[in-house]
């Protein structure tokens, strides 16, 4: 009995290494794109993870299993056939290259390793194929040259995919007629509020990708307002425009984090066409080979492995001539027949709509997203608010998964996740930002590098409120940009869960409202959860120890709640927009402000008895969160933004590139210009120190 186990790997264990390997590709093909749409579908992405991690490894360890003697007996001799397929499978399938950035700066690695599996699958094929010329030695061959060009495509993808590539591509110019011809099309007319067409801004966002490559690794491109591609923006809406920044984000994570780089070339193209047909070659060569002496289960694996190469051989060239990478590269290719048969034609644009059209009726059907996630940004941010949290019950009361994190020493873990949720941005509020965002730019309060020079939340306050900044008394903006975070979010939460303003101006303004108090928990939820996406120094101890000063102040109020509800004890989120804690957040608010007022709070509940209204507080708020948001854009590391993009992006992300595009594109005051060129140095140091 104990032998059983043993004995059966020792038999089989060939097939089922590469029986696993065939089925962690799929796996990855059908998963990889659910990276794009944020951290939603925890478990996918946990078995998007470990098939990542395993692929590799099961490949490799298999390579290596048919490398020793004795390893495939004379009666499996058709295993040595399946060497080319693991080398296959090394190479990935098209839509995933690297699991993060860091995977890219190891293309080095990753080139070594290609060589040495290359080396060991062929002493397999030579130690069993030796002397053979029958027409499984031309499937075995067809297949070998498909798998080292697959491997080293994908090597190939992951240099394209580092920083330095990205910057060395940009010192070539595209083809002046490929601009001209993303211009030709005109923005549709007709189209009601919400219903834009992607395709039509998908071919600007293309038109637009070298200012995305030229901001993320921080080129010294000048600006260009007369630009033609740029200009097109001008005859965009507030909408159009998140949607061409988004669309271009999808681009950078194509080019980062899966093949495109390498397969929408001449080669890539070339390598696509001839893999399927190779594959089907070698399916049709093993077909009218002899198989006698071979194992009926041998036979059965290897047709499974040809049919499932071929299978995903013609998705990756289906999958690369309906993209939209093709359109550049048409446009830009010397073959002037394939310009003349596809584009002036028409096929290739009678395709694409095809391939929209067929995504259409999958989004119509619900089919489930992640076959065919979309590229676009979420549209929700996280939300974490720390009266909220330290307005929780006491330990006795929390819900029975909380006590075991606990027990388990993972009680900040918990309270990260269980007290924080999502929101949806609104679109007004996306409005304001970019009309917040021009206005910078316009008064030349952004560099000529695209800094924006004013300490976080200064400008919107000089700018909206003049006599209320004179009034504040010390930096009550922060030292540091997350203490600012902090002191800003506490105060915000006693001004909004005050009765007295609760009345009439909420009323007049419940949007913006919102908006502050949306704005407001996002950047907290930054601070807690992706410190990492916010500039400056970390200031996780001034966060714990305000927490621990709520907590004290919260301390005998939380022993007098009631046993939980059963609903309660099981429940994993209890996020800061739930309506069961509201009363006690206010309660919380209020002990705050007896024992200990904030100077901050009662500057803002006082604006309006000794200032004048030409702005309520609720608008100053807004406008220092929005300074706060926009000052966390621009100022993140480029390299954090890119690592973001591979869980789904930060809305912070996307306004990062609306800066970057916005600063392009209007032209600074001419009295603003002058100040602009005086402060490029001091900008620059600025950026320095953030980063």
């Amino acid at each position: 009995m104990a032998g059983g186990p043993i004995d059966f790997w020792n038999a089989w264990a060939v097939q089922s290494l590469v029986l696993t390997s065939l089925t962690l590709q799929v796996a990855l093909v059908l998963l990889a794109g659910i990276r794009r749409r944020g951290t939603s579908w925890r478990t996918f992405r946990f078995m998007l993870w470990l098939a990542y991690q395993l692929a590799d490894a099961t490949a490799i360890y298999a390579l290596g299993h048919l490398s020793f003697d004795g390893a495939t007996p004379r009666e499996h001799r058709l295993v040595a056939f399946w060497a080319p397929f693991l080398l296959l499978h090394l190479g990935g399938p098209d839509n995933i290259t690297a699991y993060s950035l860091e995977d890219n700066t190891l293309w080095l690695r990753h080139l070594l390793n290609l060589g040495l599996q290359v080396l060991g699958a062929s002493y397999v094929l030579y130690k069993h194929y030796t002397g053979t010329q029958d027409m499984l030695l031309l499937a075995v061959i067809l297949m070998f040259v498909v798998a080292v060009v697959k491997y080293g495509e994908r090597t190939w993808a992951l240099k394209c995919g580092t920083m330095d590539s990205i910057r060395g591509s940009l010192k070539k110019k595209p083809p002046p007629r490929c601009q001209l011809f993303y211009l030709e099309y005109e923005l549709p007319q007709g189209g009601s509020k919400g219903s834009v067409d992607e395709e039509f801004l998908m071919r600007h966002a293309h038109s637009l990708f070298q200012f995305c490559k030229h901001a993320i690794v921080e080129s010294s491109e000048g600006r260009d307002p007369a630009n033609p591609e740029i200009k097109v923006l001008d005859h965009l809406t507030h909408e159009q425009w998140y949607v061409v920044m988004e669309l271009e984000l999808s681009l950078l994570y194509d080019i980062l984090y899966t093949k495109a780089g390498v397969v929408h070339t001449s080669f890539g193209y070339c390598v696509c066409i001839a893999s399927p047909a190779a594959a089907a070659a070698a399916l049709l060569f093993f077909q009218f080979s002899g198989k006698d002496g071979n194992s009926r289960v041998d036979v059965a694996i290897t047709y499974i492995l040809l049919g499932g190469a071929l299978l995903l051989e013609i998705r990756s060239l289906l999958s690369a001539l309906g993209s939209s990478w093709t359109l550049p590269f048409l446009c830009a290719t010397r073959w002037n027949f394939l310009k003349h048969a596809f584009l002036c034609r028409g096929r290739w644009d009678r395709l694409r709509r095809w391939i929209v059209s067929l995504h259409r009726l999958i989004k119509v059907m619900r089919v489930s997203g992640c076959l065919r996630p979309a590229r676009r940004w979420s549209g929700t941010v996280g939300q974490y608010n720390m009266l909220h949290l330290c307005s929780r019950p006491s330990k006795r009361s929390s819900p029975l998964p909380g006590r075991f994190a606990m027990m388990l020493g993972l009680e900040e873990w918990w309270n990260r996740e269980h007290y924080s949720q999502t929101a949806r941005i609104s679109e007004d509020l996306k409005e304001n930002l970019r009309l917040y965002i021009h206005e910078l730019v316009r008064e030349g309060h952004v560099s000529t590098q695209g800094i924006v020079r004013k300490k976080w939340g200064e400008y919107a306050i000089q700018w909206k409120c003049r006599k209320l900044y004179k009034k504040l008394t010390g930096d009550l903006l922060g030292v540091e940009f997350q203490e600012g975070i902090i002191i800003w979010h506490i105060a915000t939460d006693l001004y909004l869960l005050d009765d007295k303003h609760t009345g009439m101006e909420i009323m007049e303004g419940q949007a913006m409202y919102e908006s502050v108090r949306v704005l407001s928990n996002y950047m907290m939820f930054l601070l807690v959860e992706r410190p990492y996406m916010l500039p400056g120094l970390a200031q996780s101890r001034l966060y714990r120890r305000t927490c621990e000063n709520l907590v004290k102040i919260w301390g005998p109020e939380g022993q007098k709640h009631q046993a939980p509800s059963w609903r309660a004890m099981f429940r994993l989120r209890d996020g800061p927009n739930s309506r069961s804690s509201l009363q006690r957040r206010k309660k919380l608010a209020d002990m705050v402000q007896e024992r200990k007022p904030k100077a901050l709070a009662k500057e803002l509940a006082s604006n309006g008895e000794n200032l004048d209204r030409e702005y309520s507080s609720l608008q100053v708020l807004l406008f220092v969160w929005m300074d706060f948001l926009v000052h966390a854009a621009n100022r993140c590391s480029r390299e954090s933004h890119a690592k973001k993009l591979s869980s789904g992006g930060e809305f912070t992300t996307v306004l990062w590139l609306l800066i970057e595009h916005l600063h392009q594109l209007v032209e600074p005051k001419p009295s603003s210009s002058s100040a602009q060129d005086d402060d490029e140095i001091e900008g620059t140091q600025r950026a320095t120190v953030d980063k």
